[in-house]
């Protein structure tokens, strides 16, 4: 009887002893570890326990904002909890925290505000703030876009400094705000405070994570590999140190390395297993270039998760079957991918693979179009944007048609719209793409402003000659001729270089004068200049003599009106399309018989 007795007793214990191990602290240790499932499943269980653990509620919110990858499915999944919550424990502060974090993430800021002032107020002794209460505003203010840095930096810094608080999580989060503040200016002082919360607790690894993570921003990679070795040695199964290091050999191209790294995050989360750890796998492939692997790795990813799988995953599939040159299943997934795509994860290269498969599946020069525009809007830095439009204009510009060129020339004027100084050459090369295309209305817009700022560049006036010739290719108008006047005096001043081009424009100003504007002296005068730089050419010759004997009896008779019958200058060969090398014209111009 006694030894049964001792037996239950035993039991008992190691039953008391299991609740105990579930704790809020084992929840947020697996949340800072990046242990998702494991630390929902431990605050599930805390909530289990007791619906009005209001830390597990908290907590519980906070695993859910991490866990999901698509912003408006954490923002739901939390805001639901909190607001069932907010009636559960009347109000609890640290759940209007969590509600002030739903709001900063809807950008609602000063409702945010409000909530986290009431939070602290209800909770403020004289001590200074709640701890908790301060670190959990200082989380929701460094989670989104609209945070105000300097608002929790200021209390942080004053709990700290002033108060003297030891709490190795206040240190990090100030660390996190500091560089959210001055992003490459703050590394200092982020250091600084994370190297308090390592004097705090020296075995707490997400303070020597967040040193990896500062190091990387300055590309210091000797730091980052020490610092995520070093929350290693802290906690062997800190998971979120080998996904770092899994990436950090992956994107040196050590994919034996990566691959090391990659089986030990994975058996760092034991017995949690994700299926999402088979994309790991399918980079690896992709990244050996084995597209089969690739596919075969992510599909079963797709298989396993239906509609709950990341947008990642397809991303990954519609480029190795592209690579792969399996175009129609590329399609397929990029659809996927577009369908339920992350907009805090979208980047260039989506739009960039999504043009180059429509490309090759049948889809419409306003679907390419339209996807290379969509791209230009994302908020990325301008040198990866610009070169993004240059490559979609590069495509269309390879169609060589005047469709393909108008959308060319559509996209370098987004060039020229987002770049704070457009180069001489971008100018150029939008103009020039609409002159292709022969929308000479536009192209003539864009080449107004490239002379303007370059008046003493050849190529505006020449562009311009040329846009105003096509424009007008019966010459009534005369809306060449200025341009071809400007053009020609810019020519001269090198007779030798530019002698094509001379006698070309010289030609189109005699045919000009001799056919419409009727003054056979300005005619012959253009002639005389291409005759200086062609002596030999005997129809040049002819051509003056002709209007030289066809306007002597008029100036005799009616000074200098031209006699009827006047015989006119032929007209010279189109305007050759031209490159910024200069532009290609017609030697000879003869006079009609």
């Amino acid at each position: 009887m006694k030894k049964t007795t001792i037996s239950i007793l035993a039991l008992a214990m190691l039953f008391t002893a299991g609740l105990r191990a579930q704790t809020v602290q084992e929840g947020k240790n697996h949340l800072f570890a990046e242990r998702y499932n494991s630390a929902i499943a431990t605050f599930d269980k805390l909530i289990a326990a007791n619906p009005n653990n209001i830390e597990a509620i908290y907590w519980l919110g906070q695993a859910k904002l991490e866990s999901e990858e698509i912003m408006s499915a954490r923002v739901a999944a939390a805001k639901g909890l909190y607001e069932k919550a907010m009636q559960t424990t009347n109000g609890a502060p640290l759940i209007i925290v969590g509600m002030g974090h739903i709001d900063l993430l809807e950008n609602k800021a000063n409702d945010a505000r409000q909530k986290f002032e009431t939070a602290l107020t209800m909770t403020r002794t004289k001590k200074g703030e709640n701890a908790d209460i301060l670190n959990a505003v200082a989380r929701a203010n460094t989670d989104g876009k609209v945070g105000d840095y300097d608002y929790i930096i200021a209390k942080l810094k004053d709990q700290i400094d002033n108060k003297g608080e030891k709490n190795p999580e206040t240190a990090v989060y100030l660390g996190n705000a500091l560089r959210k503040a001055r992003p490459g200016e703050g590394g200092g002082e982020a250091f600084r405070y994370y190297k308090k919360a390592l004097e705090s607790n020296p075995n707490f690894p997400l303070a020597s994570l967040r040193l990896a993570k500062l190091f990387e921003s300055q590309r210091n990679w000797e730091l980052v590999n020490q610092y995520l070795n070093e929350a290693i040695q802290k906690d062997d199964k800190f998971t979120a140190a080998y996904y770092e290091l899994f990436y950090y050999y992956f994107l040196r191209l050590d994919y034996e390395a990566a691959e090391t790294q990659m089986k030990k995050y994975i058996d760092s989360k034991l017995p949690e297993k994700d299926i999402q750890d088979e994309y790991l796998y399918a980079q690896l492939c992709w990244a050996r270039k084995d597209y089969n692997c690739a596919t075969t790795k992510a599909e079963a990813v797709v298989a396993a998760l239906g509609e709950k799988t990341k947008p990642k995953v397809y991303r990954l599939l519609a480029d190795a079957h592209f690579t792969n040159n399996e175009f129609s299943e590329a399609k397929k997934y990029s659809d996927n991918f577009f369908d339920k795509k992350n907009p805090e994860d979208l980047l260039l290269y989506d739009f960039q693979l999504r043009a180059d498969i429509l490309d090759k599946t049948g889809g419409t020069i306003d679907e390419i179009f339209n996807t290379y525009m969509q791209g230009a809007v994302l908020d990325t830095t301008l040198s990866l944007k610009v070169d993004f439009l240059k490559k979609g204009a590069e495509k269309f510009k390879a169609r060589k048609d005047s469709i393909g060129s108008e959308k060319q020339g559509e996209l370098l004027v987004k060039v020229l719209q987002i770049k704070g100084e457009p180069s001489q050459r971008d100018y150029f090369d939008a103009g020039f793409a609409f002159y292709q295309a022969e929308n000479y209305t536009r192209a003539d817009s864009v080449f107004d402003i490239y002379t303007e700022k370059y008046p003493d560049e050849v190529y505006g006036p020449m562009m311009q000659y040329n846009i105003h010739r096509a424009m007008d290719s019966t010459m009534e108008k005369g809306i060449a001729v200025p341009w071809a006047e400007k053009y020609l005096l810019m020519l001269e001043k090198d007779t030798v270089k530019n002698k094509k081009s001379i006698i070309g424009v010289a030609g189109y100003l005699a045919q000009y004068h001799a056919n419409i504007a009727k003054d056979k002296d300005k005619a012959i005068e253009y002639l005389q200049k291409m005759l200086m730089l062609d002596p030999t050419n005997e129809a040049i010759q002819k051509n003056i003599e002709i209007l030289k004997k066809s306007a002597a009896p008029a100036n005799r008779a009616t000074g200098n009106q031209p006699a009827r019958g006047t015989p006119a200058p032929k007209s010279p060969a189109p305007a050759a399309k031209v490159a910024p090398g200069g532009a290609k014209t017609t030697q000879n111009t003869v006079v009609k018989k």
